[in-house]
């Protein structure tokens, strides 16, 4: 090897990013499967987890499976895989999940993005955000079809896939969620928000009341990055080129 070989390579190491994608709720590492495949021709690295008892760990799942293990699946791929420097994206439920490790971590990241995704705040579980009449319904569903701690997959219209094709990878894939995961709080030092680079991107064909809020009150804030993104909530699979644009651009 040359020294122009060794330059170049030196130029391109530099240049390379490293993604950190998580996945919402009822989802797995698999919804990112087109987002990561655009982000790794364009010589990055990206890495999509998937969080305990979800996807193919799906098997893992238990009624003790809770936010706290997804908080630390996450922190343990961050530590085996001696992550740093990363650019980590949280979809939905996934907000929730990314904003402690963060602030657990935070000189392992250099950008975040929240993607139609949950920012928590400290002591707040995500069924806290929820209207009264949301909560009670899926405390119902879980009591009478979920054996007291599942909660049923939304249908794929809900995440706006209106694609038939799809709509089934969707339904065949999405599986139950332990609701401890929706009903623990999350407790945060503050470290999180000093990352240095934060974006909030909203899908404009999702109308959702907390993540319009989240939007708007992120709007106001000089340190935030606040967009949206012309998809449904699930953008990685109705829009994963313009989602891997942005992520690319951000990242």
């Amino acid at each position: 090897m040359n020294w122009h070989m060794i330059v170049e390579y030196l130029r391109r190491e530099a240049e390379m990013a490293t993604y950190l994608l998580v996945h919402g709720a009822w989802h797995g590492g698999w919804c990112w499967v087109r987002v990561s495949k655009l982000l790794r021709d364009a010589g990055h690295d990206v890495y999509t987890p998937t969080l305990t008892g979800l996807g193919d760990r799906a098997h893992l799942a238990t009624p003790e499976t809770d936010l706290e293990c997804h908080i630390n699946d996450l922190l343990g791929v961050i530590e085996m895989e001696e992550l740093r420097d990363l650019v980590v994206c949280g979809h939905s439920y996934g907000g929730q999940v990314i904003t402690p490790v963060l602030d657990r971590q935070i000189d392992k990241f250099c950008a975040a993005i929240w993607l139609d995704a949950f920012v928590p705040q400290d002591g707040h579980s995500l069924m806290d955000g929820w209207p009264p009449e949301r909560a009670q319904h899926i405390r119902e569903q879980v009591a009478t079809t979920g054996d007291g701690w599942k909660v049923d997959p939304m249908p794929p219209d809900y995440f706006g896939v209106m694609d038939p094709d799809d709509a089934d990878w969707v339904t065949r894939r999405c599986v139950p969620q332990p609701i401890r995961t929706f009903s623990q709080p999350v407790y945060l030092t503050g470290a999180w928000q000093s990352v240095p680079r934060k974006m909030y991107l909203l899908a404009e064909h999702h109308p959702n009341s907390s993540f319009d809020r989240f939007a708007t009150q992120l709007s106001h804030e000089p340190d935030w990055d606040v967009r949206t993104i012309s998809s449904g909530h699930d953008a990685m699979i109705d829009a994963p080129d313009l989602l891997a644009e942005l992520l690319l651009e951000f990242g």
